[in-house]
């Protein structure tokens, strides 16, 4: 099984099978049966529960003698803005032509906010093209991108405009200097070697857990992948190929993951679901 990161997991996990689905906290005991499926010791797993517990990503609560988790309100925005791109169409398509630029200024003293800054613009396709300035393919919907940022950026922090290329001076040329291409398409084979196959699960033992995986994977080949107009992008791009398998294993596992998901939530209060119907 590949190594993958705790945080990443268990946002997966959150926005798959808890945004919008389950209405009361999780018990830690559920979170972490998921993610030991996922190859998360628990120790590990219930570090990173609490370092964003402290941070404000989580809400930590008791549950008669056990502790419980519950999306913050801040994690349940910033998952369903994900959601739009993990369920779009044309999820590796530029929305729109010409290019997005982009230039911040946050205080030193704010590294925090700067990071969450910084990782808002990744994922929205922005990279670093020159020092303070950020550019993006298509037309980006910077406000709704930075919406959970809320108050934390000072007013003026942040100077959007969009570009086309003069003919003289093209910002294509510098699209290389701001995206390695070479690693992108490595990161889409490497999705595909894991997921590619019917029935691949990357040696996750329950259909939840390989779900799970499975959509962590796919949230870190959206984030490696700016959207770049294909013209950039070599022949044979594997975009198309990454989409299809995604959407192929994901109908495999859904469906179940989602019964065994909600087993494991009703059994930690004491009842229990209707059975699963199949296995895998």
């Amino acid at each position: 099984m590949r190594a993958r990161q705790p945080k990443q997991l268990l946002l997966a996990l959150l926005g798959e099978l808890v945004l919008d689905r389950i209405g009361e906290p999780v018990r830690a005991s559920v979170l972490l049966e998921v993610l030991e499926g996922a190859a998360i010791t628990a120790p590990t797993a219930r570090a990173m529960l609490d370092r964003m517990s402290r941070r404000g990503m989580l809400e930590r609560v008791r549950v008669g003698r056990e502790i419980a988790f519950a999306l913050s309100d801040d994690t349940g925005d910033v998952l369903r803005e994900a959601a739009v791109r993990v369920h779009a169409q044309h999820p590796f398509a530029p929305n729109g032509t010409g290019w997005t630029l982009v230039t911040f200024s946050v205080p030193e003293n704010q590294r925090t906010i700067r990071h969450r800054l910084r990782a808002t613009l990744a994922w929205e396709g922005f990279a670093p093209l020159r020092d303070g300035l950020w550019i993006a393919p298509g037309e980006v919907d910077l406000e709704a991108a930075l919406e959970p940022l809320g108050d934390a950026l000072a007013p003026h922090a942040v100077t959007a405009f969009r570009a086309e290329d003069l003919r003289a001076y093209p910002v294509s040329r510098s699209v290389r200097e701001a995206w390695d291409i070479d690693a992108i398409r490595a990161e889409h084979e490497r999705f595909l070697e894991t997921w590619e196959a019917p029935g691949a699960s990357d040696g996750a033992a329950t259909a939840v857990s390989a779900l799970v995986c499975l959509v962590a994977d796919w949230l870190a080949l959206l984030r490696a992948d700016p959207r770049l107009p294909a013209e950039f992008m070599g022949d044979a791009w594997p975009a198309e190929r990454s989409v299809a398998a995604y959407r192929a294993r994901r109908e495999e596992l859904a469906a179940l993951a989602e019964q065994e998901f909600a087993g494991l939530h009703a059994r930690s209060f004491g009842t229990v679901p209707a059975p699963a119907v199949g296995g895998r």
